[in-house]
């Protein structure tokens, strides 16, 4: 049987105290990952510091939107879509992935047409974003004694998954080494980069977009 692949990402951080704990895990373990940053964490001198040290480890940083409260698609208007999206990469800056990866707000990673509107669609082609979904939520912020064992289970549903997890208060980082080694032991191939089923635009062409994910 081919092996499958897992891409882990960290969504809604950079958080003082718990991103730090997920980096050391990940760095025991040689792996790397994605952390997909919150514009309004960066403000704040410590949680910017820890998305330079997730850079130097050579984890690759993401636009996570910049209140991550509204999604896209419920608040279509040009001017939000700019300001959730530039603001964020303006903080993020020389961290910035070659291919400025953006990941829009889910909503408790649901994917429908509240992910996008067609203006953030167009700020996304015009500023030539990669557009990256996930295919794997398995709750951790809200159910510490399941998430695990959905995660993987999901994770024997895809040949290639990208699995969302938070570097939060209430997410991953008291589970993550479980975590780990449970995928350790399926034989999994940890990749960084992401599959083409879930990047929507990149280098300012569509790649999977479905009207599906626009409201408008």
């Amino acid at each position: 049987m081919v092996p499958r692949r897992v891409t882990l990402t960290f969504d809604n951080g950079p958080t003082p105290g718990i991103t730090e704990r997920v980096l050391s895990i990940l760095g025991r373990e040689g792996i790397r990952a994605t952390f997909f940053v919150i514009g309004r964490n960066l403000a704040h001198p410590a949680a910017a510091s820890l998305a330079r040290k997730a850079h130097s480890a050579g984890h690759w940083i993401g636009n996570h939107t910049f209140s991550h409260s509204v999604a896209l698609g419920d608040r279509p208007d040009p001017d939000y879509a700019a300001h959730e999206i530039g603001n964020t990469q303006s903080y993020i800056a020389e961290l910035s992935h070659p291919n400025k990866l953006f990941r829009p707000y889910g909503n408790s990673g649901l994917i429908g047409p509240h992910l996008l509107s067609r203006a953030a669609v167009a700020y996304l082609l015009a500023n030539r974003f990669q557009t990256v979904l996930w295919n794997s939520v398995s709750g951790d912020w809200k159910d510490k004694g399941g998430w695990v064992e959905r995660c993987v289970a999901q994770v024997l549903e895809n040949e290639w998954s990208v699995v969302v997890l938070h570097d939060i208060e209430q997410g991953c980082s008291p589970r993550l080494s479980e975590l780990i080694r449970r995928l350790n032991d399926l034989g999994i191939i940890y990749e960084q980069d992401f599959p083409e089923s879930v990047v929507l635009t990149r280098a300012g062409k569509t790649v999977n977009m479905s009207p599906t994910y626009i409201s408008d």
